[in-house]
């Protein structure tokens, strides 16, 4: 074996006063590289005795080594040997099949390779050429579509649940690895995550009502109302799953797994732009954006709608629904009725509306015309009513 003296003696020293910690199988420690040879790497496992792990677990794309003295690597414990404690760093083609049984009984991941897609599942190659089984549902944390093209060919990390003594019916999950290492992850995150904090995430599911964002061990959920400052209506025309995301935590309740997000807190707010361009009084052109039974939502500027509502868009006649006299993409002239700063509500007036007071203005203007009209040619008929006024228009059709 060959050891960096001065590197051994180093990490020895240093692990002189540690406490001298138990293993049991399966559990997972960090471990200092402190000898090498061409079959074995050995380790400070914080025992006695040093760790051995088989050196063909740490071998890169030109069969050289990978590790040197002195580096930290992950590994767990995977049985005790007449040279001390077994290691592996993850069973796999470069580790011996014989490991599988113990790997099995101490919850050790194993690497498989994803060799055919077939009833029921995948067909999975250990260690090179020990064949297993892993269904459909545990092939990942959700079910993808298309699983032939997503996971064939792939290599992948699995836990053994089922394997008999003569090692033909072997059984994995890659689920329940994901799962622990989620478990893992939740309850770091539980440390360091608070309310308000910025985080980046990468979408993992796309739904009507919103975004799921994986935050590295959880997922959080997007709001289709927090995704943006402009109402989207089909999520998949603007985000794709696996992009990447910047989001502000909203809520956290770790007891019923619920995270809310907001991608619109981190951007810009439109209103505060717009709202120095717009004054009540003003004429404007807008982009109906929905409708609603009260009212139609008309786009003023990129985020910022105002609402018309159903009483002032029949011209005077009253109408059961917006949709009977306008509709969403039309490009309306209105004028604005009013703004409510803190509330960001803006109401709007169509320019073509009049009002039942403008209304009963223009007879009385229209009267006051055919009056003037009357006394130039000498018509002496009393049209004190409002009766009189639609008898003398009628007459004038005449």
């Amino acid at each position: 074996m060959e050891h960096d003296n001065d590197s051994f003696e180093a990490l020895l020293k240093q692990s002189e006063d540690k406490t001298l910690r138990k293993l049991s199988p399966g559990q997972k420690i960090s471990a200092a590289v402190v000898g090498i040879d061409k079959e074995t790497i050995f380790l400070d496992v914080g025992t006695k005795s040093e760790g051995i792990i088989e050196a063909s677990e740490f071998l890169d794309e030109n069969g050289a080594i990978s590790v040197t003295i002195g580096d930290q690597v992950e590994v767990y414990c995977l049985k005790s040997g007449p040279s001390g404690l077994i290691f592996t760093a993850k069973l796999g083609s470069g580790a011996s099949s014989a490991h599988l049984e113990e790997a099995y009984r101490s919850s050790v991941p194993v690497q498989g390779l994803v060799k055919a897609e077939i009833k029921g599942g995948f067909e999975i190659t250990l260690s090179g050429s020990v064949r297993a089984f892993c269904p459909y549902s545990q092939m990942g944390l959700r079910r993808v579509e298309n699983a032939a093209e997503t996971y064939l060919d792939s290599h992948m990390s699995f836990l053994i649940s089922r394997f008999e003594s003569d090692g033909r019916n072997i059984v994995v999950s890659a689920r329940a690895l994901q799962e622990e290492e989620r478990r893992v992850k939740k309850e770091e995150l539980q440390e360091t995550l608070e309310e308000g904090q910025s985080i980046t995430g990468v979408i993992s599911s796309i739904r009507s009502f919103g975004l799921f964002v994986d935050i590295g061990g959880v997922d959080g959920l997007v709001p289709i109302s927090e995704v943006g400052w402009s109402r989207i209506e089909n999520l998949e025309e603007t985000y794709s799953v696996g992009q990447q995301v910047e989001a502000i935590i909203k809520g956290l309740d770790w007891e019923n797994d619920r995270l809310s997000l907001s991608i619109k807190e981190t951007l810009d707010d439109p209103w505060d732009l717009a709202i120095k361009n717009l004054s009540e009084g003003t004429t404007v052109i807008g982009t109906i954006s929905r409708l609603a039974q009260f009212g139609a939502f008309v786009t003023l500027a990129p985020g910022v709608d105002g609402l018309a509502h159903i009483s002032k868009l029949g011209q005077g006649r009253r109408i059961n629904h917006p949709s009977e006299v306008v509709e969403a993409g039309q490009n309306i002239e209105v004028v604005i009725e009013s703004i409510d700063p803190d509330n960001k509500r803006i109401s709007l007036t169509p320019s073509d509306y009049t009002s039942p007071e403008q209304e009963v203005e223009k007879e009385h203007r229209d009267y006051k015309k055919y009056q003037s009209s009357q006394k130039k040619t000498g018509d002496k008929e009393s049209l004190g009513s409002f009766g009189a006024l639609l008898k003398a228009k009628l007459n004038e059709k005449k």
